[in-house]
């Protein structure tokens, strides 16, 4: 039997065509160009149906599936940037969620987005595509120190999603940590023993990253 907590809301749905650009001497093409859509999006097993995933190393799959972003976060990066086209979508998000806290998102809490079931699994590590994006290489470093990384989720029921719908917890995870301090723990140099063996033990992360923290316990 589900727990019912506060819901949250989907203000915009996002997605992406393939853009291609020129990164030391090769062409690249990514799929974090993301615009707001008039209609709804679909979320599958791997990822959001007609949405641009180029990379599949590092975006789409099980884990990566949807990326969430709070609108709450908009202004802080809209001050920094004011030069830029804003539209929701710009910080490569699926989906722009209202009053989205990473503190309080944990690991392999479930959550019901508009017809789907969906899981909180990892936070979002910004690479040189976002930097590009924003015409500032010193953004990554920016994003890190900023702490509010979003969310990427895995889709346990595929479903509809559109601009109104709901995010709403269903269960919180057991044994976890929250995404912003998942996301600390990514880049710290001292990285806390407990937050590493809890996310070990968690079933919502994949193997390989798994293998990269696995390193950093003693």
């Amino acid at each position: 039997m589900f727990n019912i907590f506060e819901p949250m809301k989907v203000i915009s749905t996002n997605i992406a065509q393939p853009t291609t650009f020129t990164w030391q001497g090769e062409t690249v093409t990514t799929g974090i160009y993301k615009k707001p859509t008039e209609v709804s999006i679909y979320l599958e097993k791997e990822n959001v149906r007609g949405d641009e995933v180029s990379d599949r190393c590092v975006h789409g799959g099980e884990f990566k599936a949807c990326y969430l972003f709070s609108a709450n976060h908009y202004p802080f990066w809209q001050k920094l940037y004011p030069n830029l086209n804003w539209t929701h979508g710009m910080l490569g998000e699926n989906l722009t969620v209202e009053d989205l806290d990473e503190k309080q998102l944990f690991v392999g809490d479930i959550y019901k987005l508009g017809k789907a079931i969906v899981q909180i699994t990892i936070p979002r590590e910004p690479c040189f595509k976002f930097a590009h994006k924003f015409g500032d290489h010193t953004i990554l470093q920016k994003f890190i120190d900023h702490g509010y990384s979003g969310s990427y989720v895995r889709i346990l029921q595929n479903g509809e999603v559109k601009t109104g719908d709901i995010f709403l917890r269903l269960k919180r995870a057991k044994n976890s940590i929250s995404i912003f301090q998942f996301f600390k723990l990514l880049f710290a140099d001292d990285k806390d023993q407990s937050h590493l063996k809890l996310l070990l033990d968690n079933d919502s992360i994949p193997q390989r990253l798994k293998k990269r923290l696995n390193f950093f316990l003693q």
